[in-house]
């Protein structure tokens, strides 16, 4: 699902690292992956090219339930540039229902309406390169 109209119109286009190139073409087809380390069995996001508990290289991605919890939540009301940000806007953590959590926005409520242990779902707001951006948006 695509984000009907996004609160972020000029929103910076996020760069690309060797750690992160998996991550973001998998967004392309609208596919949530987190990293998996093979020695501890940690989840993690964003990609690095380490494992942030054991120090392991042995990492692959995995397909992500686009799920999670609000774990909080700020409301943007006075945005630092308002031709990239349209305030009000929710900024939010969330953790994902394989374990990360992520920094992300949520959409699709009234910011001051979003409350922590909200369950959420992720939705997509496309890039102009082609690439996904993951959002997140109350479960109804």
């Amino acid at each position: 699902m695509t984000v009907p109209t996004s609160p972020f119109p000029g929103r910076p286009i996020p760069p690309t690292t060797p750690e992160t190139i998996e991550w973001w073409d998998a967004t392309r087809s609208c596919r949530l992956l987190v990293q998996h380390c093979r020695e501890c069995d940690l989840h993690q996001l964003y990609p690095r090219s380490l494992c942030r508990s054991c120090g392991s290289l042995e990492l692959e991605f995995r397909d992500a339930a686009g799920t999670g919890i609000v774990y909080s939540h700020t409301t943007v009301e006075k945005s630092p540039d308002t031709t990239l940000f349209t305030p009000p806007y929710a900024v939010a953590l969330v953790d994902l229902a394989e374990g990360p959590r992520l920094l992300t926005n949520v959409v699709g409520i009234e910011p001051t309406l979003i409350r922590c242990g909200d369950a959420v779902t992720v939705v997509w707001e496309p890039l102009p390169d082609g690439r996904q951006l993951p959002l997140f948006t109350p479960v109804s």
